[in-house]
């Protein structure tokens, strides 16, 4: 036998490549190891949520009214007093459209240090058209536990816009929220050190036992064992292996680059406003027969003008024109699927009857009904 030509050769390799490294990605997919990073968090180490309320200003004439937003009207009059201006015996002729109440949100990480920066949100809370153009005043941020963490002002940054005329308005994203980027100064760090403790928990995002018995299995291979144990399904406790000298930085990126398959339940999550369903690959069905098929009644108003002959004697009249479609599904066959059927061949034989995604959750729930749906389903 001879030897391919290189040119042959080279268009042979051209054809079935693409179908090997599907095949390849499809099989290195079914045990698909993920890093402990992306599926666990150190316990301690999490972002705080901050809130503040305060005002926007130098809008234009897109603010509040202030006869219908008193926290707008009465912040504004605080602000001033507290700046010397007094306005208590104006206040009924404040009129200004160009101040905005707003809250304030933002996110402080464990580590943020006093006078390092965060970005913060901004959000309308009366009746204000945009914030296009305006700046935040100094509004203190605080914690859950009522302490001030930052100090947040500058210029907002709006994505979209609002356009009005007398006869249209035209609107394009959401111009009454706004963002400041490193809008806020950290003045309080959190009391939370590391580098001090000699054990540390990982949290997994998703519990499960088996997750965290392999999470707890890779960390021991990786560190020495009796580093690691699981717990609970969400809880892996670490502890400081020997001869580290008490460097938890490094036992965290190594724990971190460790990767594990993570094991998952059967689920089916339906979405029915939607229409949208998501399928776990552990799911299986039963031995079980189905059928699907509609009763359709379409009716159709088609009239049409009756007219006499040139020189007769008659009227002009409307003939009513009706016409009924009836489709019952006598096209669609019923379907058995054999014992344990994977998630593709469930797809298969539901798609071969043209089943939408609506009508597949109404199947899916039958099927549940039946005791053949080997999964759990969860409907959002």
């Amino acid at each position: 036998m001879s030897a391919l030509p290189l040119r042959h050769l080279l268009r042979l390799l051209h054809f079935l490549l693409p179908p090997l490294l599907l095949w390849a990605l499809l099989a290195g997919g079914a045990q698909a190891q993920v890093r402990i990073k992306d599926i666990a968090d150190i316990e301690g180490v999490r972002d705080n949520q901050l809130v503040g309320y305060g005002l926007v200003v130098g809008l234009n004439a897109t603010g509040d009214r202030l006869r219908t937003a008193a926290f707008t009207r009465q912040s504004l009059i605080g602000m001033l007093e507290r700046l010397g201006v007094a306005t208590r015996d104006y206040e009924r002729d404040m009129e200004t459209r160009n101040v905005a109440a707003v809250m304030v949100t933002a996110s402080l990480s464990a580590f943020g240090r006093q006078g390092s920066r965060i970005d913060v949100n901004v959000s309308t809370l009366g009746d204000a058209q945009s914030l296009q153009g305006g700046t935040l005043l100094v509004t203190p941020l605080l914690g859950a536990d009522g302490e001030i963490y930052a100090v947040a002002q500058g210029a907002v940054a709006v994505s979209g816009f609002a356009a009005r005329g007398q006869g249209q308005t035209v609107t394009r994203g959401v111009p009454t929220a706004g963002r400041i980027a490193n809008g806020a100064i950290v003045e309080r760090e959190l009391p939370f050190r590391l580098a001090e403790r000699d054990a540390l928990r990982l949290a997994l995002r998703n519990p499960d036992f088996t997750t965290a018995r392999r999470i707890a299995e890779a960390i021991n291979r990786g560190t020495g064992a009796g580093t690691a144990q699981a717990l609970d399904p969400g809880t892996v406790r670490v502890r400081m292996p020997a001869g580290r000298n008490g460097d938890i930085v490094a036992l965290i990126t190594e724990i971190e680059q460790l990767r594990v398959q993570p094991d998952q339940i059967a689920r089916v999550v339906i979405d029915e406003h939607a229409g949208i369903i998501v399928m776990g690959e552990n799911v299986r069905i039963s031995t079980v027969a189905i059928a699907q098929g509609n009763l359709t009644i379409r009716v159709t108003e088609a009239p049409q003008v009756s007219q006499p002959a040139p020189f007769a004697r008659g009227q002009t009249t409307v003939v009513p024109r009706t016409e009924i479609e009836v489709e019952d599904g006598r096209e669609r066959r019923m379907t058995v699927l054999g014992g344990t059927v994977s998630l593709r061949d469930l797809v298969t034989a539901l798609n071969a009857l043209g089943v939408g995604p609506r009508d597949m959750i109404s199947i899916l729930q039958a099927i549940k009904a039946a005791g053949a749906l080997q999964a759990e389903i969860e409907v959002m």
